[in-house]
């Protein structure tokens, strides 16, 4: 083939399925293991301006799966015609919370 000609150090490889469900959930299953090893419950917020449906399908997916895993899910809803000084106070308040982990 025109590929071994180009790049001579290149072997071909045979495809390999992955079944992405099955991966995802042994990550989840590893994660929530090391969540309930620590020695408090980590905290992760959520911060979502506007009305997308798209990302209002984001953020309950994660709102879910963080959930799944024994953490805290904190969920900020701002209106669309939420400033970005709105936006960036929230952000300073949620950096500021102590039981706030991520964002």
């Amino acid at each position: 083939p025109i590929w071994r000609r180009n790049w001579p150090g290149i072997r071909a490889m045979s495809a390999q399925v992955i079944d992405g469900k099955s991966v995802a959930a042994d990550v989840r299953a590893d994660v929530a293991k090391a969540v309930s090893q620590l020695p408090g419950q980590p905290s992760l917020a959520v911060v979502l301006v506007g009305e997308d449906p798209a990302s209002q399908v984001y953020v309950r997916n994660k709102v879910r799966q963080t959930e799944e895993v024994g953490m805290v899910s904190v969920h900020h809803r701002l209106p669309d015609t939420a400033s970005q000084a709105d936006v960036e106070t929230l952000i300073a308040t949620l950096n500021a919370d102590q039981s706030v982990d991520g964002i």
